[in-house]
């Protein structure tokens, strides 16, 4: 007799931190909230999974001016105005009961990506490429003094 236990499917879950600071480090406005995870990001984890990966890894942030909200279809932000390369030790996963996190973190200097911004997501490439997950949410006018950090939470499972 075959024995058979039913259990959830895995899932992807996301939480993005975006912090604004003034040329002096102040911070000036903090949003925090879940995202949407996009079917290219479901099969862009599976493939991490393979022995010989097909895609590059997760490796930059994007952000823009767009308000539309995403589906799991999407696959670019709807008006992406600056792309950056993740901060240097990340992405990393964290240790002990969270393990199950991987934690993402792009930041953007006085001067870039200024404007009214709206939205944000993960690729694997410094251009084009797979989007893992992306959000939109309310204005934060970033202006060219201002620094902008955002720190992206992705966890698999349950915890």
């Amino acid at each position: 007799m075959i024995e058979t236990k039913t259990t959830d499917k895995a899932l992807l879950k996301g939480h993005i931190k975006i912090e604004l600071f003034d040329e002096e480090g102040n911070l000036k406005e903090c949003i925090e909230k879940d995202n949407t995870f996009m079917a290219a990001g479901d099969a862009h984890v599976a493939d991490q999974l393979d022995v010989s990966p097909d895609e590059a890894a997760m490796g930059w942030m994007s952000v823009g001016t767009g308000d539309t909200a995403f589906t799991t279809s999407s696959t670019t932000l709807n008006t992406e105005i600056d792309r950056n390369a993740l901060a240097g030790s990340y992405p990393y996963q964290e240790q002990a009961g969270e393990d199950n996190n991987v934690i993402y973190k792009a930041n953007w200097a006085a001067g870039d990506a200024t404007g009214a911004l709206t939205e944000a997501g993960i690729f694997n490439s410094s251009g084009a490429g797979s989007m893992l997950a992306a959000s939109t949410f309310s204005v934060i006018n970033k202006g060219a003094d201002d620094t902008l950090t955002i720190t992206w939470t992705v966890t698999v499972g349950a915890s």
